[in-house]
C-alpha cells in the first residue's frame, strides 16, 4: 500500500481499489459496495467519494451530493433485486455505531425488520 493511501478512511481505500471490495456500483460522486459484515441479505454500502465524516459534517454545499446519494441507495436496491422493499440506514457517531467515520448510507432488505429499529 502505498504512502498516500495511508491518511484515507477504509472506505477510500475501497474505492480506490487499495483493498478490495465487492464494488456494485459507482459513479463521478460515490460508489457502493456490499458490507463485509452483513446486517442483511442484502446489505450495500452506499458512500460519497468526499470524506465527509458524519451527516452533521455535511454542509450546505454538500446539500446535491446528499440527495444524490438516496437516489443511488434506491437505483441498487433496484439493480439487487429487492425494488422498493429495503431499508436505508444512517448512522451518525459512534454512540449510535457508526464505526467508520466517512458518511455512508446502508441499503438493508431481504429479511423482516422490526420497528422500532435499534
Amino acid at each position: 500500500m502505498s504512502e498516500a493511501s495511508e491518511g484515507k478512511t477504509l472506505f477510500q481505500k475501497i474505492i480506490d481499489r487499495d483493498i478490495p471490495g465487492t464494488i456494485v456500483y459507482e459513479d463521478d460522486h460515490c460508489a457502493a459496495f456490499r458490507d463485509i459484515n452483513p446486517g442483511a441479505p442484502t446489505h450495500i454500502l452506499v458512500v460519497p467519494r468526499k470524506p465527509i465524516p458524519r451527516l452533521v459534517d455535511a454542509s450546505d454545499d454538500d446539500q446535491a451530493l446528499l440527495g444524490h446519494l438516496m437516489r443511488t441507495a434506491a437505483k441498487v436496491a433496484q439493480d439487487e433485486g429487492v425494488g422498493d422493499a429495503f431499508r436505508l440506514v444512517i448512522n451518525n457517531g459512534a454512540d449510535v455505531g457508526q464505526t467508520v467515520f466517512h458518511l455512508h448510507l446502508h441499503v438493508l432488505a431481504g429479511r423482516e425488520f422490526q420497528w422500532p429499529p435499534g
